[in-house]
């Protein structure tokens, strides 16, 4: 899925410091009609779990027609998937959202996912008492967005936790919508939890520095990311942040097998906090230029003047001590520039016509400016590009 098949060298590297780690992604998404025009089959989400060795929760994209029909849908993909797919079901607070969920927790739903941004509400909207009730009592999940395109819901979510102990709320994307100050609060409320679907390791670096790690589940938001490169990127990040093998291994799976059994969450310690020591200036201006590329990428641009400097920047000599990385970063970006050639137009997402889609290579950008900020964690040695061959 994507070009995750180019990263297996990297999420290979990553895994042999992981020894008996396995993945349980927390927030993957099937569907058809979301207005952003993303879509995702249950065939298309299995093979990219596959690639990862993943199982994950799995619950339906925006669906303006209403979510019964897409609750039925993902419900019915969990159970022909042979115990990969844990289904969430989604909904909507001005559609009778506690009918809706006590229907499709019946049929087999496990979690409940809300979208603030998709469905314009705050989480501490009246209708949605009953819902919190009802997870309250059973022990239930439930993930909310919680990244870009809202405002603030950090205070709404700490009220919720403290009112509803049973309840475990995930706020999606590192909660990064309220990470400036939330992770203050996070040790004094155990039912609050973070998922590490997102792109940026600056942020993710925060999260697994700041938050209790029992606190954390590692999650993708496929197909708007992939498994594979959630991998690399935040489990890259726990291990520069100083979590052990043993608190990743819960981070990876653990916890969240818990959450859905409705069993209480394992106390992983505190937060390591900040190490230190200083960051690294020579690869802070690489992936300070593969960031703007990023930006830049997701609106669908080539931006080989940025990718360049990147290039450029990684060129340290092969005694610098930051030669090991910056030559994975290399192979990472030689990688991108040949992918586009090769995409079929199915392996991103399609977006609508009105629109710019995301340019092929974003994907292995992402993972290249993640390599920078985590030097301390291996990567494999990869094929070397004369220096020539490189330009701004």
């Amino acid at each position: 899925m994507y070009s995750d098949r180019l990263l297996l060298p990297w999420y290979s590297a990553l895994m042999d410091v992981l020894p008996g780690v396995e993945l349980f992604d927390a927030h993957t998404h099937t569907g058809f009609d979301d207005p952003d025009g993303v879509t995702c089959s249950a065939a298309q989400l299995l093979e990219g779990l596959e690639i990862a060795g993943a199982r994950a929760v799995v619950f339906t994209t925006q669906d303006p027609g209403g979510y019964r029909a897409a609750n039925d849908r993902v419900i019915e993909e969990a159970a022909a998937s042979d115990g990969r797919l844990v289904p969430f079901c989604r909904l909507n607070p001005a559609d009778d959202p506690v009918r809706e969920a006590e229907r499709a927790l019946a049929r087999g739903a496990r979690g409940i996912k809300l979208h603030p941004r998709a469905e314009q509400f705050r989480l501490a909207d009246e209708r949605l008492g009953g819902v919190y009730a009802l997870a309250d009592e059973r022990r239930l999940p439930i993930i909310t967005h919680a990244g870009r395109g809202i405002p603030a819901l950090g205070r709404d979510a700490l009220e919720i936790t403290s009112r509803h102990p049973g309840l475990r709320l995930i706020l999606a994307h590192a909660g990064v919508s309220d990470l400036s100050w939330i992770w203050r609060h996070a040790a004094d409320h155990p039912n609050l939890f973070f998922d590490t679907a997102w792109w940026s390791a600056p942020d993710l670096l925060t999260l697994f520095t700041h938050v209790p790690p029992g606190q954390i589940l590692f999650a993708s938001d496929m197909p708007y990311g992939t498994t594979t490169m959630a991998a690399i990127i935040g489990l890259r990040s726990a291990l520069q942040a100083g979590l052990s093998v043993d608190q990743i291994r819960e981070v990876a799976a653990g916890q969240v097998i818990r959450l859905l059994e409705g069993e209480d969450p394992v106390d992983l310690g505190p937060a390591p906090g900040e190490a230190p020591t200083g960051r690294d200036l020579i690869l802070s201006r690489i992936h300070a230029y593969l960031s703007t590329a990023t930006g830049r990428m997701m609106l669908g641009d080539d931006v080989p003047d940025y990718v360049g400097l990147a290039r450029l920047a990684c060129e340290v000599g092969d005694d610098a001590p930051q030669a090991g990385v910056c030559a994975s970063v290399l192979s990472i970006l030689d990688r991108a520039a040949a992918y586009p050639a090769e995409a079929e137009e199915p392996t991103r997402p399609p977006g609508d016509r009105t629109r710019p889609r995301p340019h092929p290579s974003v994907g292995l950008t992402i993972v290249g400016a993640a390599l920078a900020l985590t030097p301390d964690v291996p990567v494999p040695v990869p094929e070397r590009v004369a220096v020539a061959e490189r330009s701004v």
